[in-house]
């Protein structure tokens, strides 16, 4: 685990492209996430992805700009971790202020509103985990009462593959699920529409470098493993999960959709926000190969986290939406090189472009719940919204909005954009 500060991270950098230097955008020149994108000559549809950075509100070509030479992603993922820093190191002197590559970096450069942007990477394989241990214990409460907390939790690293061909960019809609349910009082399960649509509040992790199947990864490679952090909303079918769960787990409810938000936070530009990683008093310790020095000074990552809710009628008002909740990653009960860690250990290989689930994040407090299942208590208290509007569960129309940021003292507070999905019918057919 490197963690380094340097030059690119200095909060007096300002950078030529004068948007990243307004104190409210969330792509300063210290943070550089990456993306793909498509212009519009490109036929919006038919041409191929370039590699982009964001910078204010304009996202820079790199094929273009002459700082890479591919336009994969995926390639330039798998590069060294030095390399990678190299490549941060180049694109933060381009736009710099001076540069003197100015004028090149200026002919690559593209308004973001004028440009597609699509999933950063070429996902490969899904795993998504479930390190909240505020959500895990209250989603226990509402299905074990009197055994809220299962015990493997604080031992285990929880996690189940997911199916990566359903997961879209973020903008897109989709469409209500159907499937079986079966409601307590029902002697037969029926087929229809989820009528208990949720969101999950969650980060992915971007895998960058493969290991070879059969070599488990080391706590202090892990995070050479891992190229960046993006919004991830993993949608979910409540009632269709209560009846399907059990014994293996979720599958129908959960693989209908999920939302990749298109920039990824680098860990590099991450270094300034890192925080030790601690347990409650009390519980037990991780096992060695999930443990590491590193990792107990500074494996947590302070990023703060908000949910927003925008309904059909609020969008027909103009009305920008309502914040529901927030939480903070550093209160995640597994840190991401665990998750590597874990994943690796029985020598499974994993890919670049592979993503990570953190799982639902909800903080302490019950308002900080990352799912509607715990801001309404599994849909028996229903919330208020601005405009007169309530909610247990979500409504056909609803848009749901990731938003995320890092800040600290002394650093430029950097953002990671947003991860938008809007609720559409269940088809009639």
């Amino acid at each position: 685990m490197s963690i380094v500060l340097d030059d690119t991270h200095d909060p007096a950098l300002q950078s030529w492209v004068e948007s990243a230097n307004d104190p409210g955008t969330d792509f300063p020149i210290q943070n550089l996430p990456f993306g793909r994108f498509r212009t519009e000559g490109q036929g919006f549809g038919d041409g191929d992805w370039r590699i982009g950075v964001a910078i204010g509100d304009q996202v820079l070509d790199l094929r273009a700009a002459r700082v890479i030479d591919s336009s994969d992603m995926n390639r330039l993922m798998r590069l060294l971790p030095e390399v990678r820093r190299g490549v941060r190191q180049a694109l933060s002197e381009g736009l710099r202020a001076g540069s003197p590559q100015q004028a090149t970096f200026k002919a690559a450069l593209h308004a973001q509103s004028q440009v597609e942007l699509g999933l950063p990477c070429q996902i490969g394989d899904y795993t998504d985990f479930y390190t909240s241990v505020h959500h895990a214990t209250t989603i226990g409460k509402q299905l074990r009462p009197d055994n809220p907390l299962l015990p493997n939790y604080k031992w285990v690293p929880i996690g189940y593959h997911g199916r990566a061909s359903s997961i879209v960019p973020s903008g897109h809609s989709f469409r209500r699920p159907k499937g079986q349910t079966k409601a307590p009082d029902q002697e037969a399960p029926s087929v229809g529409p989820c009528r208990r649509l949720d969101y999950e509040l969650e980060l992915a992790m971007l895998v960058a470098r493969p290991n070879v199947l059969g070599e488990p990864i080391a706590m202090l490679e892990a995070e050479d493993h891992v190229f960046g952090v993006s919004l991830f909303n993993d949608w979910s079918a409540r009632d269709i999960q209560a009846w399907e769960y059990q014994p293996l787990g979720p599958f129908l409810s959960k693989n209908f959709a999920s939302t990749l938000a298109p920039w990824v936070v680098t860990l590099d530009a991450l270094a300034p926000f890192r925080v030790p990683f601690t347990r409650p008093e009390g519980d037990p310790e991780p096992l060695a190969y999930l443990d590491s020095p590193a990792n107990r000074a500074q494996g947590a990552i302070n990023i703060e986290l908000e949910v927003w809710l925008q309904t059909a009628q609020m969008r027909a008002a103009g009305h920008a939406g309502d914040r529901i909740s927030r939480s903070n990653y550093r209160d995640a009960y597994w840190t991401v090189a665990q998750l590597v860690a874990h994943h690796t250990v029985n020598g499974c290989n994993l890919r670049a472009g592979d993503l990570l689930g953190s799982g639902t994040l909800s903080g302490p407090r019950p308002e900080q719940g990352g799912s509607l299942m715990e801001l309404s208590a599994g849909g028996k208290r229903p919330f208020a919204l601005s405009n007169g509007e309530a909610r247990s569960w979500l409504e056909d129309g609803d848009t749901v909005m990731l938003r995320g940021y890092a800040q600290r003292e002394g650093f430029r507070r950097i953002g990671f954009g947003e991860c938008r999905g809007t609720v559409l019918p269940a088809l009639t057919v």
